[in-house]
């Protein structure tokens, strides 16, 4: 491997963090916040060592399949570390590791936060919190594919460690196409989602934040009480549909706007994904209004967003769960578990993964009866690779481990049995909130520092699927 190669792409990554931090700092600077200087110095530091890198280190047409590798896992981490720099200047309840936990869950989109008064943040902090989700929705990689004019070696390497095969299954296209569909959705679902907001009465600075938010499936949030601090039906509404859209496969969402066959409306996946979430929707509505909780009109509201919120891995809440029936709570950690489609902002375990799963078990049971039989495991028509079927069940079973084992560290750490499990489940599905202290309305702020990097690690396993991770470890040089 060329580490200038890689030294001048991170040089990228850092150079755009800074573009970022910059434009924080004029909100901050304009409205004459504290956090003004931090953002500042923030955003001098990115662009000097990003800067530099990208000036007088030569640029390599050629760039093998490692490099590609190392780039992508260390672009993500270079940036969670660029992003917890202004929580550290400004101070605040951002002690090292709490800096380093919101940073991390900022960028890999999980929405998780260690802050006990969100409100307390200037502005151009919370707006740099927010565009830590926006940046790491779509993927930092992706931006910089996005904007290096790189010759098509480099691009397919880098691109094909960045988006999983899953992913790519609903593409058709090369991968200079592919990151362009990507960020026009993306950048058409967060301006849409704006407008909206704004129309159904939040002001500019929140439908901004809020937008970001939602379309990178994230869930941070300008208010302590998130979205419930709203109580607006509309509001609730129009978030739900684009944390829908969002967590669906861009692809097939551009395949809809094309009027091409593979759409939202034809894709039997789509079908599933929605139709798991309208059952899972329904059977709590009625555990709650048998509860006595709610009406049942009350009840399918609430339902209604905290299923959708979790089962896109988003976030959001209009109620705290804690006080909710253990039923509703096992009910909401499988959508936790579940997470949204490949190729959409989601990060975590993927419905496609489940849905093959799933599918793998029935063709199982199938060669048990007929043991000569030939059965093929199919997605939308097409057949799915014996290679790929395998890959997916040896994910599950290592996320499964994952979550088991930090859940035994938390507990370990004196964390309640149903915290460290949620928080676990949550932290890898990059959803955010569990149950108990880490419940909808709360935070993560009673967790163990100890505690509070292992679930960063978690989140990055989460957002950069495992495998990736492994095989940066597997390389030999």
């Amino acid at each position: 491997m060329k580490p200038e190669i890689i030294i001048k792409h991170l040089g990228y990554v850092l150079f755009l963090n800074g573009i970022f931090l910059f434009i924080s700092f004029l909100i901050s600077a304009y409205l004459n916040e504290t956090s003004s200087i931090p953002l500042l110095y923030s955003a001098f530091i990115c662009g000097i060592f990003g800067l530099f890198p990208v000036l007088f280190v030569e640029r390599t047409e050629n760039i093998i399949f490692e490099e590609g590798l190392v780039i992508v896992v260390l672009g993500w981490f270079m940036t969670c570390v660029a992003g917890m720099l202004p929580y550290l200047m400004w101070g605040g309840e951002f002690t090292l590791a709490n800096a380093w936990f919101e940073s991390v869950s900022g960028f890999t989109t999980t929405g998780a936060t260690v802050l006990n008064d969100i409100e307390a943040l200037p502005k151009g902090l919370l707006f740099w919190r927010s565009s830590t989700h926006w940046i790491g929705g779509i993927g930092i990689i992706i931006f910089v594919l996005l904007i290096l004019p790189q010759s098509k070696g480099a691009r397919i390497n880098i691109f094909h460690t960045e988006v999983s095969d899953l992913s790519k299954m609903n593409f058709r296209f090369r991968a200079r196409k592919i990151i362009q569909i990507l960020a026009l959705i993306y950048l058409s679902l967060t301006v849409l989602e704006t407008a909206f907001l704004m129309m159904a009465g939040m002001s500019f600075f929140d439908a901004v934040n809020h937008s970001f938010a939602t379309v990178a499936t994230g869930g941070f949030s300008t208010k302590n009480l998130s979205v419930a601090a709203y109580d607006s039906l509309t509001i609730e509404i129009i978030i739900m549909v684009f944390m829908v859209l969002s967590g669906i496969h861009f692809g097939i969402i551009f395949n809809t706007v094309s009027l091409k066959s593979n759409n939202i409306f034809t894709s039997s996946l789509v079908r599933a994904f929605v139709f798991v979430m309208f059952v899972g929707i329904i059977v709590i509505s009625i555990k709650l209004y048998l509860s006595g909780m709610f009406s049942f009109p009350n009840a399918l509201r609430y339902a209604s967003f905290q299923v959708i919120s979790l089962g896109t891995t988003t976030g959001f809440a209009t109620i705290d769960t804690a006080n909710w029936p253990i039923f509703t709570q096992i009910v909401l950690i499988y959508f936790t578990i579940q997470c949204a489609m490949t190729g959409s902002t989601s990060g975590g375990l993927k419905f496609d993964r489940v849905y093959i799963l799933f599918k793998s078990i029935g063709k199982q049971v199938r060669l048990l009866k007929h043991p000569r039989g030939v059965f093929v495991v199919k997605i939308n028509d097409k057949p799915v690779d014996e290679k790929l079927e395998y890959q997916t069940l040896v994910f599950v079973v290592l996320y499964v481990v994952t979550f088991f084992t930090s859940t035994f560290i938390l507990t370990a750490l004196d964390v309640d049995a149903m915290t460290a499990f949620s928080a676990s489940i949550a932290t890898i599905g990059n959803v955010g909130p569990g149950f108990e202290n880490v419940s909808s309305l709360g935070n993560f702020s009673t967790i163990p520092d100890l505690g509070k990097y292992v679930l960063s690690g978690n989140m990055f396993l989460g957002r950069l699927e495992i495998f990736n991770i492994l095989a940066l470890f597997s390389l030999k040089n």
